[in-house]
């Protein structure tokens, strides 16, 4: 399907400041595509007048996008990649069928069941419209088999899957440092809200320490209902590296995440994963080696601070950017 890519334009409605895995996986695609010499145009919210979500203000929602079309149409793209379905991905998509451009575009969140956990909008709509949206790309890019086959079986066409990476300079066992906290520490990373299910990890009985890192619409709420867990905030590079060598378990409580990078930036760091065997941690987590799915979270946890951490290793070949972006390149669809 691929053709050499010289130009390439990355529409996406989540970028930074957000702090998640879509912005973690576009930032690094479009790094190592810098390094092979690839010109990429990122059209991304902050370059247009933003409303906040509602519900999620931390989420900016692109109302009007005036002279987009002819910021894609003058590049001339070899490729364009829509990777979400917000209010730019729908305009681009609406761009490139107009002017009978191909594109691709990426299938990162489960929109559906995020939905349903604040509204009560049945699934398979959201999932109707998002057949709509994906249906004239000519590629939709999916992180893990796993919901590869979730959505084939669902109706959705020409899905492709695209690994994920980390960064190995930066997420490495050499990280650790001794925490002030009382052992064994348990970790969680990521946005704080409703749909990641962290009251799943925070109400299990654990000994030692609960730690979670990241921010979001559910923190202030969650350190009322948790006194007793420590919320740290957001962390980046060596000194989240830093937490996760130095955790003893890795807890993933999220039932609708489509991969987790998270996990595998643990995993990096010698920490063995816990979590519940559905798409994403099923894809990368193998029981007993880099850690345990359960549909019981305590024992999956138990069973992680037993393990024997030194195959963790062994398990990351899969995992890195540069594989990564040969996979995104090579299901790029290029220009007519």
């Amino acid at each position: 399907m691929a053709s050499v890519m010289q130009r390439i334009i990355i529409v996406t409605d989540a970028w930074e400041p957000q702090v998640n895995g879509v912005v973690t996986t576009l930032k690094s695609l479009v790094s190592e595509m810098q390094q092979r010499g690839v010109v990429v145009e990122v059209i991304e919210p902050s370059l247009y007048k933003v409303i906040p979500l509602p519900s999620y203000p931390e989420i900016p929602l692109v109302w009007s996008a005036p002279g987009l079309e002819k910021r894609i149409l003058e590049f001339k793209p070899d490729a364009v990649y829509i990777a979400t379905e917000g209010g730019l991905g729908w305009k681009a998509r609406n761009i490139c069928v107009k002017h009978k451009l191909n594109f691709s575009t990426g299938y990162h969140t489960k929109y559906p069941e995020y939905v349903r956990a604040r509204y009560p909008i049945p699934e398979s709509w959201t999932y109707a419209l998002l057949k709509l949206f994906h249906r004239p790309a000519q590629a939709t890019l999916v992180p893990s088999v796993s919901l590869k086959k979730e959505l084939e079986t669902m109706g959705f066409k020409h899905l492709f899957h695209m690994t994920r990476g980390f960064n190995k300079t930066i997420f490495n066992p050499q990280q650790k440092i001794e925490l002030d906290f009382p052992k064994p520490i348990c970790l969680y990373v990521g946005r704080v809200a409703t749909e990641k299910n962290l009251q799943a990890f925070l109400d299990l009985s654990l000994p030692g320490s609960k730690v979670v890192i990241g921010n979001g619409p559910a923190l202030e709420e969650l350190k009322q209902a948790y006194p007793n867990a420590y919320f740290l905030g957001k962390k980046f590079g060596n000194e989240l590296a830093s937490y996760y060598a130095s955790a003893d378990v890795f807890v993933f409580p999220s039932l609708t995440d489509t991969f987790g990078v998270v996990n595998i930036e643990a995993m990096a760091c010698g920490t063995p994963v816990a979590a519940f065997p559905v798409t994403g941690p099923k894809d990368s987590v193998q029981n007993g080696i880099n850690g345990f799915l359960s549909e019981d979270l305590k024992q999956a946890v138990e069973a992680c601070l037993e393990m024997d951490t030194s195959q963790i290793e062994s398990t990351l070949y899969p995992y890195s950017w540069q594989a990564a972006t040969d996979s995104f390149l090579a299901c790029l669809s290029p220009k007519n």
